[in-house]
């Protein structure tokens, strides 16, 4: 499994790199005791967890090295210590142990998965299994895929009123989508039937992004085998799905975003699940983030204000693409949670599961 950051490894920096074992197993410790709580953890705390070989006084020590290291900071005075978000991507990068999943959960993803029977739309099946990421992750979850991924059975034009005409797009999987588009005024009947005939004999099997691509690279072909109003009808038909808008030619799912409210204690955590709903609520612009795993080909990892969309709320984002039978990157899947996630455990799970999806598509 390939984990990639959004920014260099902070381990890159001299004060980062120079920690020794000792420091690394007190960060390590405040870390997982945070993770695990949720609250700031003292020197008295570690003592009693790594045991009576440092005392709370040397522990102490290295928690204002780590401090001033920008690693862990102080909540309030006198009170333990959190890790900052620097921290925790250190954590991530340098010191996060992964062993995958274990039996119990892998069969629960295989079993939720390929219960999805394959005739079902691409769509359902996604929701699936972004529900199911939810339930296990028990965070928010999303799926993004491009809005029209499926191979096509039938293209087909239909007439609405002058200037103005109904393009029906028919998948394999039983989908239907249906876009309005702009003709020029006057067409006869014929011009749409030659257009939908000629479309539609090259549209099955292929996808919306394959059939635009080949009609463009058979330009001549068009030319010869339609008139010039039946061409421009094709040529407008496939220009709405240009994709010139990126966030509305992707169909994004989110389920279980009042699992972010459970366990929620202080008004301050509150606030920043209020905050974060409204990012999700945004869209346009957690399309933008998650198009940036689809050119990944591993697992991607965003802590708190590493990116714009969450630097309010404080949140993680854990995403990884899934690819179709070509082996092509069709979509992402993954959860979005507090920045205080169970790394080792939510990274292989989101990992596995989208290359579940993806063999499922496939």
């Amino acid at each position: 499994m390939s984990i990639l950051s959004p920014k260099k490894p902070l381990i890159e920096k001299p004060g980062l790199a120079g920690l020794d074992q000792r420091s690394r197993e007190i960060f390590r410790n405040i870390v997982e005791t945070y993770i695990a709580s949720g609250e700031p953890v003292g020197s008295r705390t570690i003592s009693r967890s790594l045991g009576a070989h440092l005392s709370p006084a040397s522990i102490r020590n290295v928690m204002m090295d780590l401090e001033d290291s920008g690693l862990i900071y102080a909540p309030h005075t006198s009170a333990g210590r959190l890790p900052t978000e620097a921290g925790l991507r250190f954590f991530v990068d340098a010191l996060l142990e992964i062993n995958g999943l274990d039996e119990q959960e892998r069969a629960r993803i295989d079993a939720e998965v390929k219960a999805s029977n394959r005739q079902r739309r691409t769509e359902d099946v996604l929701d699936e299994a972004s529900a199911m990421l939810s339930g296990l992750s028990q965070c928010a979850s999303l799926v993004m895929s491009p809005k029209y991924n499926a191979r096509l059975k039938h293209i087909e034009f239909v007439n609405l009123a002058p200037g103005r005409a109904l393009l029906i797009l028919v998948s394999e999987d039983g989908g239907v989508e249906n876009r309005i588009i702009d003709v020029p005024a006057g067409v006869p009947a014929s011009t749409f039937i030659r257009a939908t005939n000629y479309l539609s004999s090259l549209a099955q099997g292929r996808t919306m992004d394959e059939l635009r691509r080949h009609v463009a690279s058979e330009v001549e072909s068009l030319r010869r085998e339609l008139d010039d109003v039946s061409a421009r009808l094709v040529e407008s038909g496939l220009a709405v799905w240009s994709g010139a808008d990126a966030a509305s030619a992707k169909n994004l799912i989110v389920r279980g975003q009042a699992k972010l409210l459970e366990g929620q204690g202080p008004a301050a955590d509150l606030e920043r699940v209020r905050k974060l709903f409204d990012d999700i609520e945004n869209k346009k612009d957690l399309v933008e983030i998650l198009g940036l795993a689809e050119k990944a080909e591993g697992v991607r990892i965003f802590i708190g204000s590493e990116n714009r969309l969450f630097s309010m709320s404080g949140s993680s984002l854990i995403v990884a693409p899934f690819k179709n039978r070509d082996e092509k990157i069709v979509g992402v899947l993954g959860i979005i949670g507090p920045t205080r996630l169970n790394y080792a455990r939510i990274i292989p799970m989101v990992d596995y599961t989208a290359k579940m999806v993806g063999d499922l598509l496939s």
